[in-house]
C-alpha cells in the first residue's frame, strides 16, 4: 500500500491508499477477528504500519459478538404490530426494530426510520438479514451491542498484535437525508477523534476558517465502502492508509451525532 500517514497536524493527505484484506472466513461467534486479519495480512506477506484505519463492516462485528437473532422466537408486542401494519414489515422484524431504537421516528409502507439507542438515525435500526446464516428459519443481524467498545477491542488485539499505533473504525452502509443510496459511515469509532476541526486555519488567500468541522471517520469508513462488499464479496474489512486524523484514545462516535438540541428538522 502506497502512501504514508500523517496523523495530527494540518493541511491534506499527500496520498491515500484503500486496501481490503482478503482471505478471511465466514466469521461466527466467538471467532478472534484480530487474529484472522493478522494472519490474512501475514498471507498477503503485509502488515499493519503506524497511522493506518482498520475499517471493518459491522455485519462480522455483530456475527463474532453473536448478535444473531432467529425470529421464531421473537413475540410482537402492540407497539411492534402497530408499526408493522403502517409499514408492511414483519412484526417479529419490527418488535427487535422497537427494541433497539430510542424512537420510532418515521413510519410509512415500507419504510421505518427510528433514533436507535446509541444516537444514530437510520432505517430498520441497522437490523440486516443479508448475508446472514442463522441455521434453520430466518434469522437477522442487531448493531452491536456497544460499537465504539468493539473498536477499542480490536483495536487493542491488533496494536499488540503489531506494535504500531492504529485506529479502528467500524462501519456500515447508511442512508442520508435529502440524498439517495447509502454510503459507508462511522458507528464506532476508537483511536481517532471522529471530527477534525479545522476552524482557525487559512485558506488559500488567508482567510480564517470559521465553521470548517469536518466528519473524518465517515469520510474514512466512505472510502473503506468502496472495498468492503455489500453483496456476495466477502471482503469485510479494509485498511486505509494515509489519512489525516487526530490521534484520541478516548473520543468515540458520539462526536458525529448531532445533538438533539440541534436537530433543525423536530
Amino acid at each position: 500500500m502506497a502512501g504514508v500517514a500523517i496523523v495530527g497536524g494540518t493541511g491534506a493527505s499527500p496520498g491515500l491508499s484503500v486496501r481490503p484484506v482478503g482471505g478471511l472466513p465466514l466469521f461466527g461467534p466467538g471467532d478472534d477477528l484480530a487474529g484472522a486479519i493478522t494472519q490474512a495480512l501475514a498471507a498477503a506477506g503485509d502488515r499493519l504500519e503506524p497511522g493506518d484505519v482498520v475499517v471493518v463492516a459491522q455485519k462480522v462485528v455483530s456475527k463474532v459478538e453473536d448478535r444473531t437473532v432467529p425470529l421464531a422466537g421473537v413475540r410482537p408486542g402492540e407497539q411492534a404490530r402497530e408499526v408493522a401494519a403502517k409499514t408492511e414489515k414483519d412484526p417479529a422484524v419490527i418488535e427487535l426494530v422497537v427494541r433497539e431504537a430510542q424512537a420510532i421516528m418515521r413510519a410509512v409502507p415500507g419504510v421505518v426510520i427510528v433514533r436507535h439507542r446509541t444516537g444514530h438515525v437510520l432505517a430498520n435500526a441497522g437490523i440486516d438479514a443479508s448475508n446472514v446464516s442463522g441455521g434453520e428459519g430466518e434469522s437477522v443481524l442487531l448493531w452491536p451491542d456497544d460499537p465504539d467498545a468493539s473498536a477499542r477491542g480490536l483495536r487493542a488485539a491488533l496494536e499488540a498484535a503489531h506494535g504500531v499505533r492504529l485506529a479502528v473504525i467500524i462501519s456500515d452502509s447508511l442512508g442520508r437525508a435529502w440524498r439517495m443510496g447509502t454510503t459507508g459511515s462511522a458507528i464506532g469509532v476508537s483511536g481517532m477523534k471522529p471530527l477534525r476541526d479545522r476552524r482557525g486555519e487559512r485558506d488559500l488567500f488567508g482567510r480564517e476558517l470559521q465553521a470548517t468541522i469536518i466528519g473524518v471517520a465517515d469520510e474514512i469508513a466512505g472510502a473503506a465502502s468502496l472495498v468492503i462488499g455489500e453483496a456476495a464479496e466477502g471482503t469485510p474489512v479494509a485498511v486505509v492508509r494515509g489519512a489525516v486524523y487526530d490521534p484520541d484514545d478516548e473520543a468515540g462516535v458520539a462526536e458525529l451525532l448531532r445533538p438533539l438540541d440541534k436537530d433543525l428538522f423536530r
